[in-house]
């Protein structure tokens, strides 16, 4: 690579005078940029040497690679002269050049991505105890009624189910407040105190303000109302807010014992008053007027509102809009006996389907190896609900694939909404998206799914066909398809392993939260749960890769693979604490040889994942790479495979 020559097409590309700030991490140019729409992405895509690009948290990142990255972040940094900045620092500049709505955006995601775990856990055992009682599913009678012994099952599995939302305070309240930087905690105390047995529960409120039965406390004259917040969101949103933002100014203010002993207190009841007071009954206002406002356009346009949203929903997706969709979600499945259900999981699973099945189709018709590749795995992606691969990745380089998902959306929804499909539950918003549906509209709902398939599928195959078949090579180094063969030997198939370097939980790369991992534009490999903080060698070879963070490295093996070894996602953000190194870039390294550690607990606390990446960047140049299934692998154990292609 002439890293010069890149970092020149990079500035081209990004546009005159358009580059705020930048830094870079072990793969990426991290960027700050004044407006996207001046940048020349045609140029990116088609860039031999990038490998990606995407935004998040208000930066536009480039993938370029390990040990590359450095270089070419230097060369443009000089050619641009843009200041360089820290990682946190870039942070702060992204945070002043997003707008209002969409750092809102981002912190409705950071609140409630941690909760989904807890939120499908509880709505898939909602769906269970559905199928189980609801009637019309396979029969007049319900499974209960017709196996009357399974009546204790049902009733537990309700229970279970019920938690999470019953207590969905008490799970918003832990994670508002460590997002607004506050103690967890207290946060989750907080939420305890709004969902209180003593409290008028919240799904009666209104009930009983309406028959004059709310009782209040006398505080001086004023009245509160005891009303309790079960099932609500933006209010404890902003208890979470005030408790942290009240407990940073007292950590400020107070000193040492003083500071440990009487900050809780302080923080939990000034919140507690201004909470019963004030902030709670107006946020609840809102959030209802919200809540009830979506309900009655979807009720009032019937169809063609779900028609309407379905056909916006994937170019919401674009905008990260979509982050504030669980908020709503919960809202109406804590309430469902008043909303009748969640409208939007039934629009987002037929968008979802619409997108992959164009993806799908560009897999049939593309000639290009690379993009064939891509489109196979984003396709299966967006079938079970995640679309950002193949969006980013195949649909919106195209165009054409994505305005078609979004007309098969469209048709699906209404085709949904006027059979008044409402989902029950949260779930994966995909082909199995139907544990989630009320069981009488399960039928319908899949002919929605089918409909939207179908559609997107062949509107794409038709009209892509002869639009697509100008062949490409598969790899940088000019190594096409037909020039490859697999080398056997007596012992088989000719390749070199790579050793697990941590000890911990493999699984596969599409489950990382990361999606220049997930979406495989790294290369392949596998990721590792860590349950030791310590990372070796996974092959003989020379350490090409390290950086001040340490979490990161590059590894040449003897037979030709560059390995990425990357520690959790995001850590950079740490600037190297909590982790150690032990080697140097360009030392030569054995199998097994310790490179360095991290504090796995340390990592974790600082709110990111500890997840190993262990990625074969130079995928292309093989025949094939290969990684294990799902399973606990130690240090030292094979877990990868490289089979070599040489030319014929």
């Amino acid at each position: 690579m002439d890293h010069k020559e890149v970092a020149k097409r990079v500035a081209a590309a990004l546009g005159e005078d358009n580059l705020v700030a930048a830094a870079h991490c072990a793969t990426r140019l991290r960027l700050v940029v004044k407006d996207t729409a001046n940048i020349d992405q045609a140029a990116l895509d088609d860039d031999a040497d990038l490998k990606g690009t995407f935004e998040a948290n208000g930066q536009y990142q480039i993938i370029v690679g390990p040990g590359d990255v450095n270089t070419v972040y230097k060369e443009l940094v000089a050619i641009t002269g843009v200041g360089e900045v820290s990682k946190d620092e870039l942070k702060d500049v992204a945070n002043t050049e997003t707008n209002p709505l969409m750092k809102l955006i981002k912190v409705l995601s950071d609140i409630f991505v941690p909760l989904i775990p807890a939120l499908v856990a509880g709505g898939l055992l909602m769906a269970l105890n559905n199928v189980l009682t609801g009637q019309g599913l396979f029969g007049p009678q319900s499974i209960v009624e017709m196996v009357p012994g399974i009546q204790g099952f049902a009733e537990i599995v309700n229970l279970m189910a019920s938690a999470p939302f019953a207590f969905l305070p008490i799970l918003i309240g832990f994670s508002a407040t460590k997002r607004f930087g506050g103690n967890p905690y207290l946060g989750a105390a907080a939420g305890m105190m709004l969902v209180m047995p003593s409290l008028v529960n919240g799904y009666g409120v209104a009930e009983a303000i309406a028959s004059n039965k709310m009782p209040y406390w006398d505080v001086f004259g004023f009245k509160i109302a005891q009303a309790g917040y079960q099932g609500q969101v933006l209010p404890v949103i902003g208890v979470a807010w005030i408790l942290a933002t009240l407990e940073k100014f007292f950590h400020k203010h107070l000193k040492n014992a003083i500071d440990f002993t009487f900050t809780p207190m302080l923080a939990v009841i000034i919140t507690g008053f201004v909470t019963f007071a004030v902030v709670g009954p107006v946020l609840r206002g809102i959030s209802n007027g919200m809540t009830d406002g979506l309900v009655w356009l979807v009720n009032t346009l019937g169809g063609v509102g779900y028609g309407i949203f379905g056909l916006g929903y994937s170019a919401i997706v674009l905008t990260g809009l979509h982050q504030s969709f669980p908020a709503i979600e919960t809202s109406l499945l804590a309430d469902i006996a008043k909303t009748g259900g969640d409208f939007i999981f039934p629009i987002a699973a037929a968008a979802n389907v619409a997108q992959g099945a164009a993806t799908f189709a560009i897999f049939f018709l593309t000639k290009n190896e690379k993009q064939k590749g891509l489109a196979s795995s984003s396709a299966f992606s967006a079938m079970l609900g995640i679309t950002e691969p193949a969006m980013f990745g195949v649909n919106l380089k195209l165009k054409f694939p994505f305005f078609i998902g979004l007309g098969a959306a469209g048709i699906a929804s209404t085709i949904m909404g006027f059979a008044g499909v409402r989902g029950v539950s949260l779930g994966p918003a995909g082909i199995i998206g139907f544990i989630a549906i009320k069981p009488a509209s399960i039928p319908m709902f899949m002919l929605g799914i089918a409909v939207s398939f179908v559609l997107a599928f062949l509107a794409t195959y038709i009209y892509g066909k002869g639009r697509m078949d100008v062949p490409a090579n598969v790899a940088t180094t000019g190594t096409t398809a037909q020039d490859i063969n697999i080398v056997k030997t007596s012992e088989g198939v000719l390749a070199e392993e790579l050793f697990a370097p941590v000890t911990g939980q493999a699984i596969q790369l599409s489950e990382t939260k990361d999606q220049v991992f997930s979406s495989g534009l790294m290369g392949k490999g596998i990721a590792i749960e860590p349950t030791v903080g310590e990372i070796y060698a996974p092959a003989d070879g020379t350490l090409t890769v390290t950086n001040d963070s340490k979490h990161a490295y590059g590894l040449l093996t003897a037979n030709g693979a560059e390995v990425l070894l990357h520690i959790g996602i995001d850590t950079v953000q740490m600037a190297g604490d909590g982790f150690s190194t032990q080697v140097k870039q360009g030392q030569v390294v054995k199998k097994g040889d310790l490179l360095g550690t991290f504090n796995i607990d340390k990592i974790k606390a600082a709110g990111y994942e500890a997840t190993v990446m262990v990625i074969v960047t130079n995928t292309m140049s093989f025949a094939e790479v290969q990684g294990i299934d799902n399973q606990t692998v130690t240090v030292g154990q094979a877990i990868i495979q490289t089979t070599a292609p040489v030319a014929k």
